[in-house]
């Protein structure tokens, strides 16, 4: 009933207890989890976990964090894995100028390059953006027929149609049901019911009333409560027309 678009459950955090989380999620009506890499060792990972689960799907890429990192044979194997019948989209990719000021041209490059393999293999981008909202855009903004995630989107409503204007969709995770989340409150009614998806981002952003806890994807059901409920619509409506985006976008045939 619900597709948890961005999850990370290839972190090191659920090595003890990965079979009781996913259990969790099937019980809290998670049909489908996305298992998002930013990093080889995450890709590798991500990959792993989708072909022991048949409701596991993967998506490869390099974080901005790591960009002054990335050289040309790492494009090499990333081209590999995008081949893979299980990865869906490329990316944790974008633009953080939050924790790293000091490479913005290499972030800026890396990103490019992902974007460029994202349109060749028609692939989603999963797009990371933190205090880099105008040069979010603007790099996105030289490109056509774009598809892909402002995930855990953190912006304002205004910047949200723009990128829903590029042809992308918009994410919401933990932060929308905070008491103090006025903005992405604000966004979940804006966005357009076709072109919004949740995720949980587990174990990161945990929402109300789990705030500052490790996070799981059994509770993006409580993000897809709280923006039906902001939209004025019914859960289940809710679920099944998100469930229905993310099954469009990522390629995926419904309960395959």
């Amino acid at each position: 009933m619900l597709v948890d678009t961005h999850v990370h459950l290839n972190s090191k955090k659920f090595d003890d207890n990965l079979e009781e989380v996913i259990e969790r999620a099937l019980n809290n009506d998670v049909e489908t989890m996305i298992v998002i890499g930013f990093d080889k060792e995450t890709n590798a990972r991500a990959i792993e976990l989708a072909e022991a689960y048949p409701f596991i799907y993967a998506t490869v890429g390099f974080h901005p964090t790591d960009a002054s990192q990335i050289m040309p044979d790492d494009y090499e194997l990333l081209v590999k894995q995008l081949k893979h019948k299980k990865v869906v989209g490329i990316g944790e990719c974008g633009l953080d100028f939050y924790w790293d000021k000091e490479f913005i041209d290499k972030q800026k490059e890396v990103f490019r390059r992902q974007i460029e393999l994202s349109l060749e293999y028609d692939k989603p981008l999963i797009i990371h953006m933190r205090d880099a909202s105008e040069a979010t855009y603007n790099v996105l903004s030289k490109y056509s027929n774009l598809k892909g995630i402002m995930h855990c989107y953190s912006g304002s409503p205004e910047m949200a149609q723009n990128f829903i204007d590029l042809g992308l969709h918009i994410s919401l995770g933990g932060p929308v049901t905070f008491k103090n989340g006025h903005k992405p409150k604000k966004v979940a009614e804006m966005v357009p019911l076709d072109k919004i998806l949740v995720e949980t981002d587990a174990p990161y952003l945990s929402p109300h009333p789990f705030r500052g806890k490790m996070n799981e994807p059994a509770r993006v059901k409580l993000v897809a409560e709280e923006i039906a409920r902001i939209k004025n619509i019914s859960y289940q409506d809710f679920a099944k027309q998100t469930t229905k985006n993310a099954y469009k976008l990522f390629n995926i045939k419904e309960n395959e």
